[in-house]
């Protein structure tokens, strides 16, 4: 069996499919690796398959006089590292009990998306008048003025309509979810 500087002159010089026997090598360590410090099976093998394909393509950045497993190492730890960064970033951070970035978990993710389905019936139940100042308000950002021409109303009459959405939203959700912080983003 070639020894990994053998492995790679080989890959080097157009024998891609050796390649796959530094995965097959390394892969069992490599996940192990990323396992221990992930924390997450799944997570870790899509790492480890990340690390690889970068390694592939950062074959020529080897230098011999290192052994490579410290060479891929290196790299499986930058990868990991950058991924913790990551959802460090995600992570759910409060300051003084104010929540400020959601974590985007699955089970956020699967809420978040309920919640969303909830809240685009609840658009749809509402009469057309008042749909389309809710969704130019909320969902386009636009200012009161900005409705008001776009519809020619007047702004009394689209803030009215806007406050009647809200009021009608609140109760739709008040029933299906309980209210909850959906409709607090709708400041009722």
């Amino acid at each position: 069996m070639p020894d990994d500087q053998e492995l790679i002159e080989q890959i080097l010089a157009g024998d891609h499919e050796q390649y796959r026997q530094i995965v097959d090598r390394y892969k069992g360590k490599i996940v192990g690796y990323l396992y221990r410090m992930i924390g997450n099976m799944q997570d870790a093998q899509d790492l480890a398959q990340d690390v690889f394909i970068k390694t592939f393509y950062r074959l020529h950045d080897y230098r011999p006089e290192y052994r490579f497993s410290s060479w891929l190492y290196r790299i499986a730890s930058n990868q990991c590292f950058d991924e913790m960064r990551k959802r460090k970033r995600t992570e759910q951070v409060e300051i003084d009990g104010e929540q400020l970035i959601d974590r985007d978990t699955p089970e956020t993710t699967l809420l978040k998306k309920e919640r969303d389905a909830e809240l685009e019936r609840s658009i749809m139940l509402l009469d057309e008048e008042y749909r389309e100042v809710f969704v130019l308000f909320y969902l386009q950002r636009l200012s009161y003025r900005e409705i008001s021409e776009r519809l020619s109303l007047s702004e009394n009459s689209v803030q009215m309509r806007l406050f009647r959405a809200r009021k009608k939203m609140k109760d739709s959700l008040t029933k299906t979810m309980g209210g909850g912080a959906i409709y607090e983003m709708l400041h009722v």
